[in-house]
């Protein structure tokens, strides 16, 4: 099988010669596995590593200065996102980070208010070529996923994190109503870009982070009342044109997982197995039957600081309990593996599940 067979074969549940292996990084080991591959671009880094990539993208959004490029993902060249907020260089190790400055929302009070806020995306401002490009592009050999939409992640770099986890309990007009246009945009994004590249489109990515690292963010009743609604809109308009929902949330969100399964998510990733409730085990027999799971290989101790065997130990973990039956799994990184991770362990990652079926 080829990669994208083997992808497909595994959303589909249909038998696969071995699990695929997906691996997502930040920039820096970008860098480092280009020049350690002798590569330039990015798909022929991965066909030279013989990893099962699954080709994802963020919207491109052209601003109103000048052409001025903006994102939700950003590489340094814009300094703001789509959605009006200062973006701010931070350097931590070997690491270059793009994050969000001043709340642009951070003292609107009310849901009127809104009304006078200037920088709402336009939806006809949005790179539809460029972004159908990428996905024709990558189609041919691998299974491709976009665009990027979000719901609390946006809410939360327009008013705050702290302000944000307040307002869902005490200002929920202003949440409603702030929701609501970030929904509208990114649907009318959706569609024309559905209808444009859906035919060399896989799955869409759907990423809203509700765990932390003990516990979710809100409650399951404060998530029924402002996200699921949009939730099972959007899984419904996605499944419309054939395609999968991918859904990303780091963190201990296994009280949100029937929820988001009763929505129509597909996938749900990353599978952050040292949150409480998140144990592969467990979340095999609960819900194995139901969804795909994607990531799980640790990356905040093991990945970047274990040796290549504890990291060939934990791959092997993932692949016996979160791909039990060789079914229903994609082996990745728990998350971007960050800056400063050892080459020899991304290797020992991919050839581990390269190998086939880890031994009992």
């Amino acid at each position: 099988m080829n990669s994208r067979e083997r992808v497909l074969a595994v959303l589909n549940r249909e038998p696969v010669d071995r699990l695929p292996v997906d691996i997502w990084h930040t920039p820096e080991i970008e860098r480092l596995l280009h020049g350690h591959f002798g590569t330039k671009r990015d798909l022929d880094l991965y066909r030279k590593m013989g990893v099962d990539k699954i080709v994802w993208f963020s919207p491109i959004y052209i601003g109103p200065n000048a052409g001025e490029p903006a994102g939700s993902f950003h590489d340094g060249a814009a300094r703001h996102s789509m959605w009006g907020t200062p973006l701010v260089k931070r350097q931590a190790g070997d690491a270059t980070y793009y994050e969000f400055g001043k709340p642009p929302l951070k003292s609107c009070e009310t849901a009127e208010s809104l009304d006078e806020y200037p920088h709402w995306p336009d939806p006809d401002r949005f790179d539809y070529d460029a972004m159908a490009a990428v996905v024709e592009d990558a189609s041919k050999d691998f299974v491709t996923m976009g665009p990027w939409v979000s719901l609390f992640e946006i809410y939360c770099q327009m008013r705050g994190l702290e302000t944000s986890l307040m307002d869902v309990a005490l200002n929920p007009d202003l949440v409603t109503a702030t929701l609501d246009r970030i929904e509208d945009c990114q649907t009318r994004m959706m569609k024309r870009f559905l209808d444009r590249a859906a035919d060399h489109l896989d799955m869409v990515f759907i990423s809203d982070d509700m765990g932390s690292q003990t516990n979710l963010l809100m409650s399951e009743s404060m998530w029924d009342r402002y996200f699921r609604g949009c939730m099972a809109r959007w899984c419904e308009l996605i499944h419309s044109y054939g395609l999968k929902v991918f859904y990303h949330s780091d963190g201990a969100c296994e009280p949100l997982i029937p929820r988001l399964l009763d929505c129509g998510i597909d996938v749900l990733n990353p599978i952050q197995h040292v949150c409480p409730g998140m144990g592969r085990s467990e979340l095999k027999r609960k819900y194995g039957e139901r969804i795909i799971f994607h990531g799980g290989i640790e990356n905040q101790q093991v990945l970047p600081f274990g040796t290549a065997e504890d990291v060939r130990r934990e791959t092997r973990q993932c692949m016996r309990t979160l791909g039990a039956g060789r079914e229903g799994y994609i082996v990745c990184s728990c998350h971007n593996i960050q800056a400063g991770t050892p080459l020899e362990n991304i290797l020992a990652m991919v050839e581990t599940a390269k190998a086939g079926d880890a031994p009992s």
